[in-house]
């Protein structure tokens, strides 16, 4: 049974990289298959078409998404760390 988890930032990152994939698959300089799938990656927990495509995967090569999982986890990590700091960096001081 799955989950869905919806987010809003997730759901933009993952709608993202999938309109980046079939530009990249016509344009010989960006990897468009790579865009594909981490667009169908990203939006495993927000659609049902996504989470059958992630579990062809699973199936075919067990041992990749283990690593991959953790690699999305380091990578929002990461996002969530600049979007912190970009907030700050336009937080208002208080003036004594």
């Amino acid at each position: 049974m799955m989950t869905f988890r919806p987010c809003p930032k997730r759901k933009a990152i993952g709608i993202g990289c999938l309109a980046l994939g079939p530009v990249g698959l016509i344009l010989p300089v960006m990897p468009g298959f790579i865009f594909i799938a981490l667009g169908t990656f990203i939006l495993r927990d927000q659609y049902a078409w996504a989470h059958r495509g992630v579990g062809m995967v699973d199936r075919r090569w067990p041992h990749l998404l283990p690593g991959i999982e953790e690699r999305e986890t380091r990578a929002m990590a990461w996002c969530d760390r600049q979007i912190a700091k970009v907030k700050g960096a336009f937080r208002r001081t208080p003036n004594p």
